[in-house]
């Protein structure tokens, strides 16, 4: 195996890709097998050959072993950025405006380049050592970089593959990007004779199609563009696969601290606002929506538990957060949301929590969310104040099996315990409860089951209970099967 470590001093790797204009602002991303090669090619002839340590044939060698295979990358965070920049024409006073696009990377993170199959001879890895340690540029001359051998390489995520998505499991594999990488040695001898067979062409082409592999890839761009190449002819276009929003801006994961805002309220706005009846839609809208901000900011892999619900222990089932959708003003319809998370969130949580700014639903309905407060449970006191008697904003499905000696009342009394409360005196059923207006609705009212496909859901018909407690609890309180996400939610009796 042989791994090549790229950093970059400056924190920007410039690369525009061949076949694009620089002012649509694209980059090569990852740095292209060719124009790594062609960057060796060049610290050759401008620095390490006039040491007299080593000699051409060398590192022809070193390019052909190097161009043999397809490398693999191990990919740093980084992100797509650009400057502007009008540069003076030769008329004055004119300006042309250029995009100087990049990739933007931290300063001491590693790029790696890994062949898996390659084994090099001491001359040519002597070289390559070389070559490596007097490189100063890799791209265009502002990408600054640092660059050695390693003898242990980190598990490539950026392979050559044809399909982003595997047709026979589903699964989706990466984002599919076209790279240049040079050509085998015998691939090029092929295409050149093929090329000089013909004497139009020859005398066209002929000085831009050297003898050998070497040769062919220190031909000067503009020699090529000159005489009419749509790719560089030693070049051959790749499909590779890389992570997904690769070039996407994007945070660490934080380090666990403390943590002290454990409620988020925010206001819900549009026409028509949702009814008391869709509460578990939109818990669950919220929740994508807080899922897809995470993922830009943190990354698929290090979104907050918090928030998924993901990688927390056996005996936390509820640390995570409570998407709760509720009606302040008791008129039948959901305007405000509130998030809770009982161990708090962390700044940079609360940051992903806040660009939440919009609701939709499949039937393209949107609504728009204000922050409103944060804190406390008290930013929604309706549903959180303290108090002894609670009774059901919306229905109540119990997380177990009904059995003989485990009714819906013991199973509350149980879940109560688990949740650290007390155990209730009084649990009384209720036929149905008034959403406002006087509007009268009974369980079978509202929707009752979840979007995600192959849930356990013991109980598909719910049930309303008013609930009284031997001392006053705290709020929010939501019981029971989807409780997460807007089901199973109480109010005290006196704002019910």
């Amino acid at each position: 195996m042989l791994a090549l470590a790229f950093t970059f001093p400056a924190g920007r790797y410039h690369a525009t890709p061949w076949d694009r204009h620089v002012n649509e602002g694209a980059v090569a991303w990852p740095p292209e097998p060719w124009r790594i090669l062609r960057g060796l090619i060049a610290t050759w002839h401008h620095k390490v050959k006039h040491f007299g340590k080593h000699d051409e044939k060398t590192l022809l060698t070193l390019v052909e072993a190097l161009s043999g295979e397809l490398p693999q990358y191990r990919l740093p965070p980084a992100s797509h950025s650009h400057t502007r920049h009008y540069m003076p024409q030769f008329a004055a006073g004119k300006t042309s405006l250029v995009f100087d696009a990049f990739a933007a990377i931290g300063r001491q993170d590693s790029l790696t380049v890994i062949w898996q199959n390659i084994d090099l001879p001491d001359p040519q890895r002597a070289l390559l050592d070389d070559l490596l340690s007097a490189m100063g540029y890799l791209g265009r001359a502002e990408s600054w970089v640092e660059a050695k051998r390693v003898s242990e390489a980190p598990k490539p995520d950026c392979r050559p593959g044809e399909a982003a998505v595997d047709i026979s499991t589903g699964e989706f594999l990466g984002e599919l990007v076209t790279l240049h990488a040079p050509l085998p040695e015998d691939e090029y001898q092929s295409l050149r004779a093929e090329f000089l067979a013909d004497a139009k062409a020859r005398k066209k082409l002929g000085s831009t199609l050297p003898d050998n592999l070497l040769a062919a890839l220190s031909v000067d761009t503009a020699d090529l563009r000159k005489v009419g190449w749509s790719q560089p002819p030693a070049a051959r276009k790749v499909s590779y696969l890389r992570p997904p929003h690769a070039l996407h801006p994007r945070r660490a994961a934080p380090p666990a601290k403390v943590r002290k805002v454990v409620a988020v309220n925010f206001v819900l706005d549009g026409k028509p606002l949702p009814r008391v009846e869709d509460s578990l839609r939109m818990g669950e809208l919220m929740r994508i929506a807080t899922m897809s901000q995470c993922k830009r900011i943190f990354g698929e892999a290090h979104v907050p538990s918090v928030f998924s619900g993901h990688r927390l222990p056996a005996e936390n089932r509820h640390g995570h957060a409570f998407y709760l959708p509720w009606d302040s003003d008791g008129d039948g319809k959901l305007d405000r949301v509130l998030v809770y998370v009982a161990g708090g969130m962390s700044d940079s949580e609360q940051q992903a929590l806040l660009r939440v700014q919009k609701l939709w639903n499949q039937e393209g309905v949107e609504w728009r969310l204000v922050f409103e407060g944060s804190g406390t449970p008290a930013v929604a006191e309706r549903i959180t104040m303290k108090n002894r008697t609670w009774r059901s904003v919306t229905p109540y499905l119990h997380p177990w099996h009904v059995k003989k000696r485990f009714s819906i009342e013991d199973q509350i009394r149980r879940e109560c315990r688990e949740r650290g409360l007390p155990e209730p005196l009084a649990v009384q059923p209720l036929e149905q409860i008034d959403v406002g207006r006087n509007r009268k609705r009974r369980p079978i009212h509202f929707h009752r089951f979840r979007s995600r496909r192959g849930l356990s859901q013991p109980d598909r018909l719910g049930s309303f209970w008013c609930l009284t407690f031997p001392e006053p609890v705290d709020g929010p309180l939501a019981l029971g099967f989807a409780c997460h996400f807007g089901l199973g939610l109480f109010a005290p009796e006196s704002s019910a």
